[in-house]
């Protein structure tokens, strides 16, 4: 049996903006939430599940090919705000950014052209746009329920952080004792 490898493919970001966004974990201390680890904090764009070498090979590839079509952009992350939007309860705690002709047109051919070739195991949900996010927090819903509702901090911050995307990566994540440990596998630049 080949060794199944999971794989998505996501925008890396700055570690400056990492370091900000990692100092939302002492905001709310009563929030029952596992954190995410400041190097894993990424966008996804699309998540494919498990391929084997030979596939990743294609991906990587395919990717390639994609980011070539498109141009170096700017996003713009506005809000934390618990996630996912009109989701009750809340599962996590997100960085969001602004949608964007860029993002949703990379995002989608991204996916239109993995799916040629693997029948990729994830599909966007989202016909009006690719909202990018940035998944902070995982809260913990067992926890969460004990809480009375008024001791549920509220999360709605206004953030203005800025920044450009230049290349995306195709990673790998390993599930791991102490958390998932994520290694970039290829990195495409755009343009």
């Amino acid at each position: 049996m080949k060794d199944l490898h999971r794989i998505f493919i996501a925008i890396n970001i700055p570690e400056n903006l990492r370091r900000y966004l990692s100092d939302f974990s002492g905001r709310w201390p009563d929030l029952p939430a596992k954190w995410t680890k400041s190097e894993n904090l990424h966008i996804t764009l699309n998540f494919l599940g498990n391929a084997n070498d030979e596939e990743i090979c294609e991906i990587c590839q395919t990717v390639i090919e994609v980011a070539r079509r498109h141009d170096s952009f700017e996003i713009t992350l506005d809000r934390v705000i618990y996630g996912p939007l009109g989701k009750l309860p809340p599962k996590m705690i997100w960085a969001t950014g602004e949608k964007s002709r860029e993002i949703g047109g990379l995002q989608k051919d991204l996916e239109s052209s993995l799916f040629e070739f693997c029948g990729a195991k994830y599909r966007s949900q989202e016909d009006y746009g690719f909202t990018p996010h940035i998944t902070l927090a995982r809260l913990i819903q067992a926890d969460l329920r004990q809480m009375e509702i008024e001791e549920i901090p509220r999360v709605n911050e206004k953030i203005n952080k800025i920044f450009m995307v230049e290349s995306i990566e195709i990673m790998e994540s390993e599930l791991k004792r102490g958390g998932p440990v994520y290694t970039v596998l290829e990195s495409a630049n755009l343009g």
